[in-house]
């Protein structure tokens, strides 16, 4: 259960004990979808973050991201010249053999 004197942020206003600011229905009314619209935005962020399709997503940026630094593309061509050496070399041993 949360602390009572706990420090939080306020966005908006708020009712005190359960009771709305006003007796006004229409400010209410207001103030209820604007807290069902801010309950919405934090549940599609939190559905983003989680979602498989949004991780792929933002591994894929990363690795676009990385792959465009100069250090990635010499790592890569070290590693691919690598690989060609070492099929070259096993064909080359299979053929003196």
């Amino acid at each position: 259960m949360a602390d009572p004197d706990s420090a939080v942020e306020v966005q908006g206003t708020v009712a005190v004990r359960g009771t709305a600011n006003g007796s006004d229905p229409d400010a209410i009314v207001a103030q209820i979808e604007r807290t069902r619209e801010s309950l919405a935005q934090t549940i599609d962020t939190i559905a983003e973050r989680v979602s498989p399709a949004g991780n792929a997503r933002r591994l894929r940026e990363r690795m676009v991201e990385q792959a465009s630094r100069p250090e990635f593309r010499l790592a890569a061509a070290a590693v691919g010249l690598a690989v060609v050496g070492v099929v070259i070399l096993r064909i080359w041993g299979r053929r003196r053999k």
